[in-house]
Order: structure tokens, then C-alpha cells, then sequence
């Protein structure tokens, strides 16, 4: 028949469930990029800039990547 499309839906879906934040990354003592992370880090949270802490999360973690784990054996 024309003009009748798919079925739309009429209940919304539930919702997503998202988990709690991963603990924050410590930077090694001898690095002084991540040093300087640290420090825009704890200045984001004083100032309630909580996407800036989250980038500096991610930079401090992309700066010192943890080696690749390996595979389990089946």
C-alpha cells in the first residue's frame, strides 16, 4: 500500500546504563609533560572544569600507554 511506511515506535527504549569513571592516572615522577598535565588537571578541578580533567586524563594516559595485554588462551 502507499504511503505507509515502517512502523514507528511508540515507547521510548530504555535507557543506557553507563559505568562509574576509571581511576585517574598517576603520572610518573620523572616526566615533566605529564608533570605539567597533573597540574592543569588539579587547576580544571578546582575550577569545575570537569571536561578539561578529563583531557588531561586522556593525554595522560596516551603520553605513558600501558603495554598491549596479551591474548588468553583458549
Amino acid at each position: 500500500m502507499p504511503g505507509r511506511g515502517p512502523k514507528q515506535q511508540t515507547v521510548p527504549e530504555p535507557p543506557i546504563v553507563l559505568g562509574l569513571p576509571g581511576e585517574e592516572p598517576k603520572p610518573p615522577d620523572d616526566c615533566q609533560r605529564c608533570a605539567r598535565l597533573a597540574a592543569q588537571r588539579a587547576a580544571a578541578k578546582a575550577g569545575g572544569d570537569w571536561s578539561r580533567v578529563s583531557d588531561c586524563n586522556v593525554l595522560i594516559r596516551a603520553h605513558h600507554p600501558r603495554p598491549p595485554r596479551r591474548k588468553r588462551r583458549r
